[in-house]
């Protein structure tokens, strides 16, 4: 799917990867792009339209959805990363209201818009989904789940023409990422690789060097087809998540 004369909405849209991502849409012709954050930022391009969304706050959620006129292509980018040791299990409550339940609420109230338009969801997740990286484990666990609800729901939508689509991303130079003293891929290369991903219609994308290493090994695995098995179980039919 291109992006070009869409409406595409971005959630956490005020810095990183989500900032990169609005410069992105609008290079590529967006015809309307929402940037959603809990502090939202005004931008020069009468394009973009600023929207006040936390994504654990259902009330923002519905009037951001009245707020939305049309929409082609969802993109999930709001997250929370923070170092823990599993020992407190709020930390890992708090990771997921925002990482997993934040996407699911977010995702289930445009469905409606994105199925009129055949559209597209993409939710930007990490390889931290594939393999847990014990430093920050709640945050791991939470993107294990937000991969597992992106094929889901990649199965359970495909009968009705929306495309859904996971990032699995390595380090990016972020405030998320600021103290891993490791090379760290930019958001805006980041950006690029999504958008690219999109268009010619990556299932899975890896956007940047350290994830790209394992694309390949990922894409011919057991786990991979087994996704596939399973999907094809699901008959096509209307489905509300």
């Amino acid at each position: 799917m291109t992006i070009a004369d869409k409406a595409v909405l971005v959630t956490g849209a005020n810095r990183g990867i989500g900032r990169a991502l609005i410069e992105e849409a609008l290079t590529r012709d967006a015809k309307r792009v929402y940037a959603a954050a809990r502090r939202p930022m005004t931008h020069p391009d009468r394009r973009v339209t600023p929207l006040t969304l936390d994504v654990t706050n259902a009330a923002q959620i519905r009037r951001a959805v009245d707020d939305v006129e049309s929409l082609d292509i969802l993109i999930n980018n709001a997250g929370l990363a923070l170092y823990d040791d599993l020992s407190d299990p709020a930390a890992l409550e708090q990771q997921l209201a925002v990482n997993l339940f934040g996407t699911y609420g977010v995702t289930r109230a445009f469905l409606p818009m994105l199925i009129r338009s055949r559209g597209a969801i993409v939710n930007v997740g990490s390889v931290t989904a594939l393999a847990a990286l014990p430093v920050i484990p709640a945050y791991s666990i939470s993107k294990a789940a937000v991969f597992n609800l992106t094929q889901s729901l990649r199965a359970l939508l495909a009968g009705q023409g929306v495309s859904v689509h996971a990032v699995l991303a390595g380090p990016v130079d972020t405030d998320m990422s600021r103290d891993l003293d490791i090379p760290k891929a930019s958001p805006e290369s980041v950006a690029r690789a999504i958008v690219d991903g999109l268009q010619i219609g990556e299932e899975d994308i890896f956007p940047d060097p350290m994830s790209q290493s394992m694309a390949e090994s990922w894409r011919s695995s057991a786990a991979k087809g087994l996704e596939r098995q399973f999907a094809a179980l699901v008959k096509a039919q209307p489905v509300t998540p």
